[in-house]
């Protein structure tokens, strides 16, 4: 059964690497959900979340793969591991011709923040658990969005 699985690479801070992996995950005809690359404590290494929706035999299979790569220092799945916080990060503008009030109290509820309010629309940004960023956007979107921004999942462990 294919589940969603995030997987978590150190790599080296070089030109192509994400090239190089990307080029790897789809030459075997997988689909990558999301890829977010960003610097470490350590300038030399990126830290880089990839999330795909495979099975698990198919997912080892890639891991494996990816710890051939002469870049990669370190994967890890950290999927199945229940010591682990997901967050996503996104950034929406919404029409305000209907009830500018109702959709305040919505941003509020969820503890989003709104960066930009003019006359016709608001532009927010959220930060949270994959599963509150989907019920924002579904209580948001009766309003009318007009601009959806996500940065895909990013993961850390908790131990």
């Amino acid at each position: 059964m294919k589940t969603k699985h995030t997987i978590r690479l150190k790599v080296l801070n070089t030109v192509g690497v994400i090239a190089r992996i990307t080029g790897l995950i789809s030459q075997r005809g997988y689909n990558i959900d999301s890829i977010m690359s960003t610097p470490t404590e350590i300038p030399e290494i990126y830290s880089v979340h990839l999330v795909l929706t495979e099975t698990e035999d198919k997912i080892e299979q890639i891991s494996k793969q990816l710890n051939k790569l002469v870049d990669v220092v370190k994967v890890t799945d950290i999927s199945h591991n229940k010591n682990y916080i997901v967050r996503e990060f996104i950034m929406v503008k919404i029409s305000t011709s209907k009830n500018r009030t109702d959709l305040l109290q919505l941003i509020d509820l969820f503890r989003a923040k709104v960066l930009d309010l003019a006359t016709n629309y608001v532009v927010i940004s959220l930060t949270g658990s994959p599963r509150k960023i989907k019920r924002f956007i579904e209580a948001v979107q009766p309003f009318g969005i007009q601009e959806l921004d996500r940065s895909g999942e990013f993961a850390v462990l908790d131990v």
